[in-house]
């Protein structure tokens, strides 16, 4: 349904990447709700839903949890119902599950927890003293998860006591649970609110709030913000295995690939007479996948290469070619151009010609070294990198971060251009040599730099790097 959006409303507990999944040309709506600040009140949100609907947009309303667990979507429905728009609803899971789960804490335990029950903190202002019936829910048993209750766990916490519950029973509390932001406190009931307690925040009460099943907060990347300056269409798969190691990724796509200057008139005359099998080429080099994508758009047949050798310069780069059933035949030891120099084999009697397919801007030691060789090169620019533009809080959230990621030269001239110097973050990585001398030429210190030149390599120099310490964890305590 995402990906067919016009229009997305949505509130502050939904993760940017979810946001992502929408086109590109989709309206955003932010109508969410935080302590004390409504951007938009219940009513407005539910006139804003009729009124898009009625548009015959495609709207999605996008909730963190569950549409019908304590998020007014109920609400909303009977919004769209008495103005006659038709709606879907999709289920979730619920915070009250997907939270605690995500601090280590299960809900049930055969042997201690049989039971759990949910309840608001935060009920209909109209109610006066609320609806909850606190003595009835001390004394259901079992674990008791309470959404939207920080504010009012001060109150709720001496009535759970004085209808029974020990007061040493472990509580948690668990703030943007499921998030990189997530933030886990264990303590008591009677000792809960001695510890700094935020929204938007799950709490746990029972037996199992003293679990520290870790598996979300244990990651090693856990609480660290990682910028990922690589373009966004290479960057995904990077980011991807940045979250799964627990880390907050920031994409921040530094450079936006283009045509070349001539459109891309040489490269097609050259993919021409790769075409032609006259023999003109005896080889053909890739310096990059964003090459590899560009010559391919004009190649409509793997067999347009037979005959002739192809060599790459990274993994990456050869995975991008695989792609096109084609398998690399040189593949340098080092993933820079002089190793490919090196590994390069001579002309034959004659001479040879190589067709060298990459960035309209780019060194000159692959050419230079090539033609050294006695080897006829046409450098053919396949695309060129553009400055991608910066907006003010994205330049603010970079400047926050633990670490920046580098994967091109010109990723890091453009970042120093858009942020200045001294909101760069503390640790600069750097996927290898030629993007550190480029670091270093800017005024930065490389912290992380790849070996090999790869990102499963550039993502395990961050992870021993940053992951020693992870700066969020809250262990159990009964203070």
């Amino acid at each position: 349904m995402l990906g067919r959006a016009d229009v997305v409303v949505h509130d502050r507990l939904s993760a940017a990447e979810l946001l992502d999944l929408a086109p590109d040309g989709a309206e955003r709506i932010d109508v969410g709700k935080a302590p004390g600040r409504h951007r938009l009140t219940q009513t407005q949100i539910n006139d804003l839903l009729v009124e898009r609907g009625r548009s015959g947009s495609t709207v999605v309303r996008l909730k963190g949890g569950d549409p019908f667990v304590f998020a007014r979507g109920s609400e909303e429905a009977h919004a769209l119902a008495a103005a006659g728009i038709a709606y879907e609803v999709v289920p979730g899971i619920t915070s009250a599950l997907a939270v605690p789960a995500y601090g280590g804490i299960p809900v049930t335990q055969r042997f201690s927890s049989t039971s759990f029950t949910v309840v608001t903190g935060h009920e209909d202002p109209s109610s006066g003293d609320g609806t909850v019936d606190w003595d009835a829910v001390a004394n259901t048993g079992g674990t008791l998860v309470i959404l939207m209750g920080v504010e009012t766990w001060p109150r709720i916490a001496p009535r759970l006591i004085a209808a029974g519950r020990d007061p040493d029973t472990p509580a948690a509390a668990v703030r943007w649970g499921t998030r990189p932001q997530q933030h886990t406190i264990r303590a008591t009931i009677a000792t809960l609110a001695d510890h700094p307690l935020e929204a938007p925040s799950v709490i746990v009460v029972g037996a199992v709030a003293a679990e520290q099943l870790d598996w979300f907060e244990g990651r090693p990347l856990f609480g660290r913000t990682v910028v990922v300056t690589r373009a966004r269409a290479q960057a995904s798969a990077f980011a991807h295995d940045l979250r799964v190691l627990g880390a907050e990724v920031i994409e921040a796509p530094m450079i936006e690939v283009v045509d070349p200057s001539d459109g891309g008139v040489a490269l097609r005359a050259a993919v021409g007479e790769l075409a032609s099998g006259d023999g003109r080429y005896d080889w053909v080099v890739f310096t990059s996948v964003n090459g590899v994508a560009r010559t391919f758009a004009h190649i409509p047949d793997a067999r347009a290469l037979a005959g002739v050798k192809v060599a790459v310069v990274g993994t990456a780069t050869e995975a991008a070619l695989a792609e096109h059933r084609i398998l690399a035949d040189l593949v340098p030891e080092h993933f820079v151009a002089e190793s490919l120099v090196e590994a390069f084999p001579p002309p034959p009697p004659g001479g040879g010609r190589v067709l060298l397919s990459r960035a309209e801007v780019a060194r000159s030691e692959l050419p230079d070294g090539l033609r050294e060789m006695g080897w006829e090169v046409d450098d053919v620019p396949a695309y060129r990198t553009a400055p991608a533009a910066v907006s003010e809080a994205m330049a603010e959230r970079i400047a926050n971060a633990d670490a920046v990621v580098f994967m091109s030269s010109s990723s890091v001239a453009n970042l120093v251009d858009a942020v200045g110097l001294d909101r760069v973050p503390a640790t600069v990585a750097s996927i290898g040599p030629v993007t550190s001398a480029a670091v270093r030429a800017a005024g930065l210190e490389v912290g992380v730099q790849a070996d090999p030149h790869t990102a499963p390599a550039l993502l395990a120099a961050l992870v021993d790097h940053l992951g020693s310490a992870n700066p969020t964890r809250v262990g159990w305590s009964k203070r």
